[in-house]
């Protein structure tokens, strides 16, 4: 018994050993942790935040789960039996610091999170290192500079989230790189220049690029796979052109609102199927391009807003025809004539499978006439309908939806009469 106790004793504390082996983390990743921590404003570290339990006395990966290096990040075997470091999430405790001068060596990175803390200079160029990352995350901090073209190399790279930072300058155009880029947030800079043409990126299903200040005019071609895309509150000017819309089946958010956009607003963005939501208000659209009238019936969208344009001529009839539109706001421009009947039925008496008008908004333009009949039975709450700043009559003041409405001037009227 005793010779063959010795060597199974052996290889139990062996196996000890391995298993202990297999537990550390990596030296680099250990000593990029170190750096970051050290990299911290001292005050910003505050009791109770990730980056305070963080003790080096102990292995990172080892002690995820005891009361050191409790959060912040997360460790993976991924190769040779080593643990990893895969994630770096810190949670919005008001960290700051500068982060040029680490080396971010962390091969096998996948996320790393830094946003809603105080961060501030440049956004690295030693992010390329991290050639595993595909989330990026910097939102809502101090970062300043330009958009570093070196980002460009991270190939793998499918969520980059600069948005509310002080950044400025221009897209580079080797952002086309990314070519696995799902999801780019941009809005909340203070970027310049044209927006580069993105049609390369393949993937990319989520764009935003508001409350900048890119200017010229709107790129020729865009990602087939985009479903949402916003850049609201810019400078862009220029038009339109359907063909940039056409092939985009999967679109489903069109914000282009507070630009300086002329020109026709494109029929195509009314046949797309899958558009729920089209907002292109506060521009200098002057017209709607004209399109088979039968087409409206093919749209998806839900919600329209074209208010605080230029837009001349007859209400848009065919709106009416679309099937599960519930808001329409075409107040604020230069339309005239009366208002068509069917926008009234749409708003009292929907037909079945068809929905109804909850929000129709026409105030503001030099609309004729008097209102559909429709209109005058429906009930107070049952609809937000507003028709006030126009030129009708028979508008009794016991409606709610001209209550507080002022009539145009008559010689203002006159001007804008067929």
């Amino acid at each position: 018994m005793g010779s063959l106790y010795f060597p199974l004793l052996l290889i139990i504390t062996a196996s000890g050993l391995l298993l202990e082996t297999e537990s550390k983390t990596h030296w680099e990743d250990t000593k990029v942790l170190k750096q970051l921590k050290q990299a911290l404003n001292p005050t910003s570290v505050t009791p109770g935040s990730c980056v305070s339990s963080w003790d080096f006395t102990v292995d990172p990966c080892d002690n995820r789960l005891s009361t050191k290096f409790t959060c912040g990040f997360r460790c993976d075997v991924v190769v040779s039996g080593e643990n990893r470091v895969t994630e770096i999430t810190l949670d919005q405790a008001g960290y700051s610091a500068s982060l040029a001068s680490l080396t971010w060596s962390l091969p096998y990175l996948e996320t790393l999170d830094l946003s809603n803390n105080y961060f501030s200079g440049n956004i690295p160029d030693s992010l390329s290192n991290l050639t595993h990352l595909r989330r990026l995350s910097l939102s809502a901090n101090s970062f300043s500079g330009e958009l570093p073209s070196s980002l460009t190399s991270l190939s793998n790279l499918q969520d980059l989230y600069l948005d509310n930072n002080k950044l400025i300058g221009t897209i580079p155009q080797s952002f086309n790189n990314l070519v696995n880029l799902n999801r780019l947030e941009l809005q909340s800079n203070n970027l310049t220049g044209k927006i580069p043409d993105l049609g390369n990126l393949k993937n990319l299903n989520y764009i935003d690029l508001s409350d900048n200040s890119f200017a010229g005019e709107f790129p020729a071609s865009l990602p087939v796979s985009l479903l949402q895309i916003s850049i609201r509150n810019n400078n862009l000017s220029g038009g339109l052109a359907s063909e940039s819309f056409e092939e985009l089946k999967n679109l489903q958010v069109v914000d282009f609102s507070s630009n300086q956009m002329n020109g026709s607003v494109p029929f195509a963005l009314f046949q797309l199927p899958s558009l729920q939501q089209l907002t292109l208000s506060f521009n200098e659209f002057s017209s709607i391009e004209k399109g088979p009238k039968e087409k409206g019936l093919e749209s998806g969208l839900i919600a329209v807003d074209l208010s605080n344009n230029n837009l001349q001529g007859v209400l848009p009839g065919f709106m009416a025809m679309m099937p599960k539109l519930s808001s329409l706001s075409l107040e604020n421009n230069e339309f005239t004539g009366l208002i068509p009947t069917q926008f009234a039925v749409k708003t009292v008496f929907p037909e079945n499978g068809v929905s109804r008008l909850e929000r129709l908004l026409l105030g503001g333009n030099y609309l004729l006439g008097g209102i559909p009949r429709p209109l005058l039975t429906l009930k107070r709450d049952s609809a937000n309908v507003s028709l006030v700043d126009n030129c009708l009559y028979r508008c009794p003041h016991s409606f709610f939806f001209c209550q507080g409405g002022q009539q145009k001037p008559f010689a203002e009227c006159k001007r804008f009469s067929p």
